[in-house]
């Protein structure tokens, strides 16, 4: 979180790439973090009932990786175009969103938990509401480019639903 408070800090007088430079380090690192926990090879996971909608294994890092991409993308827009007494709001927004993101695939992968990655799903994607509202109040182009993710979101809390009410 310190550093979107970094950012949030400086205002206009820093280069143009440098909010793009924070948040694709941010994005990178929860990326980096929620994967850290993943293992789609694992008995447990392999063992569990799926829906038949549920997209192959390779898919997930063909969707991630765009929308990793336009997370760091909309933040690093956003963030300068936001006035500094609001900038707080939106880098804290950002923040907790990224948490969450990550803390997922440690509440289902690693607790190997479908009900706990539920809850942590369904916090996600509230939490993407609230970022897509939050950078929207000041960059609409930038709001618009969250929205895969928080689409993908509510698809994976979907899913995640799914697959806990077939492995009760």
């Amino acid at each position: 979180m310190s550093l979107f408070r970094s950012i949030a800090s400086r205002g206009k007088s820093v280069s143009h790439l440098t909010p793009y430079l924070y948040s694709s380090a941010a994005v990178a690192a929860a990326a980096g973090l929620g994967a850290a926990a993943v293992d789609p090879s694992s008995g447990w996971y392999k063992g569990l009932r799926k829906p038949a909608w549920q997209p192959p294994s390779w898919a997930f890092g063909a969707v991630w990786t765009p929308l990793y991409a336009s997370i760091a993308g909309a933040a690093g827009h956003a963030l300068p175009r936001t006035p500094a007494a609001q900038r707080h709001q939106v880098a804290g927004a950002l923040a907790v969103n990224l948490v969450l993101n990550a803390g997922w695939n440690w509440l289902f992968f690693k607790a190997r938990s479908p009900k706990a990655g539920l809850v942590g799903t369904s916090a996600l994607v509230v939490s993407n509401a609230h970022l897509v509202y939050q950078v929207g109040k000041h960059d609409r182009g930038a709001a618009l480019a969250l929205t895969p993710y928080a689409v993908w979101c509510c698809f994976a809390t979907a899913l995640n639903a799914s697959i806990l009410r077939r492995n009760r």
